[in-house]
């Protein structure tokens, strides 16, 4: 049997860094991004940034023109410049904002608004034109009218409530309602007579009046609810149904089997 000899940890050794020396160098290094002038990179991940007052145009920074009475807004979009408070911008600058009489600049800096007491048309602030027995609302830009009076077209006419009434504050309606125990027909307030087996109700429609449970309207009267055999007053007290399990037919109740 002949003698095989296996390679040794020597012989291993000097294989590997014979292959080793062979192999071609892969280099892992990478070449810095350039950044250009008014630019510094950025200190996460890869990529520049542009200097304050500078923006990105291409692969450089230029300079960002300032008109007067602005201020920069490093913002990456838009003119990166706003106008300064009491100023607007038109064509590419900051013209003062015209405030016209009776009016102020608010608190935005950019827009104006009428004082209290005018009203605002174009470019100007128009005085409101309050007529007798009027206010001026809670905005200051208009009018309403005295509790006892309406508005019709550009002034303000009196209620008048008619005798058993009385005015109301209200901007729709009548401007007045009735006493209770009286109700409206036509300009006047009329007596609500109450048949027997009835009761009055304060409400602004209908007779003012409501039979009681029982009863049944019938013209100005309250009659009995005439029920038939193995019936009962319904929830409302003023008709009737059948007890269960009989069923309606007509005016009476009849067995179901």
């Amino acid at each position: 049997m002949s003698d095989v000899r296996r390679p040794g940890i020597a012989s291993r050794g000097w294989i590997l860094l014979a292959i080793t020396m062979t192999a071609p160098i892969v280099s892992f290094a990478q070449g810095s991004p350039q950044v250009p002038e008014h630019a510094s990179a950025q200190s996460y991940g890869a990529g520049w940034a542009c200097d304050p007052g500078y923006r990105k145009e291409s692969s450089a920074c230029t300079a960002i023109e300032l008109p007067a009475n602005a201020y920069m807004t490093n913002a990456t979009f838009g003119s990166g410049w706003e106008c300064s408070h009491g100023y607007r911008e038109a064509d590419d600058a900051c013209v003062p904002i015209a405030v016209p009489p009776h009016a102020y600049l608010d608190s935005s800096g950019d827009r104006w608004r009428c004082e209290r007491g005018y009203l605002s048309r174009a470019e100007s602030c128009l005085a409101v034109a309050v007529p007798p027995h009027a206010y001026l609302n809670a905005s200051g830009d208009g009018w309403e009218c005295l509790r006892d009076h309406r508005e019709v077209g550009e002034t303000c006419a009196a209620i008048t409530a008619p005798v058993n009434g009385y005015l109301t504050n209200a901007s729709y309606g009548l401007g007045w309602a009735c006493e209770r125990g009286y109700r409206a027909s036509g300009n006047s307030c009329i007596t609500v007579e109450v048949p027997v087996n009835g009761h009055y109700v304060d409400e602004d429609y209908g007779s003012g009046w409501k039979c009681n449970r029982g009863y049944v309207a019938v013209t100005t009267a309250c009659g009995a609810v005439k029920m038939p055999q193995n019936a009962h007053l319904d929830y409302s007290g003023n008709s009737w149904e059948c007890d269960r399990p009989y069923r309606r037919e007509r005016d009476l109740c009849t067995s179901p089997h």
